[in-house]
């Protein structure tokens, strides 16, 4: 994961912990019923965080794939120009 990725997730993992503590330290519910409401506050925000680690999960294994894809035809390229070279070299050294 680079390093703008990892920042936007642990802000926004931050950002949902700190309005869960805001909206608690402001509540005017009881016990019970704030627990509650942390509860599904967890839950959601556990949610949120698996879906967003799941879609930069799918974004990157589709990069690398792009880039091994691109690797393979880089090699497979290189590959062709050398043999090329060897049977160039072959025949000018029989030639002689």
């Amino acid at each position: 994961m680079n390093k703008g990725t990892r920042n936007a997730l642990l802000g926004f993992i931050a950002g949902a912990a700190a309005g869960t503590l805001t909206g608690i330290l402001v509540a005017p519910d009881k016990g019970e019923k704030t627990r509650k409401k942390i509860g599904k506050k967890v839950k959601n925000t556990s949610k949120e965080v698996s879906e967003t680690l799941g879609e930069k999960v799918d974004f990157l294994k589709e990069k690398l794939n792009e880039v091994i894809d691109e690797m393979r035809h880089k090699k497979e390229k290189v590959e062709k120009e050398v043999k090329e070279k060897v049977k160039s070299e072959t025949q000018a050294t029989t030639a002689k």
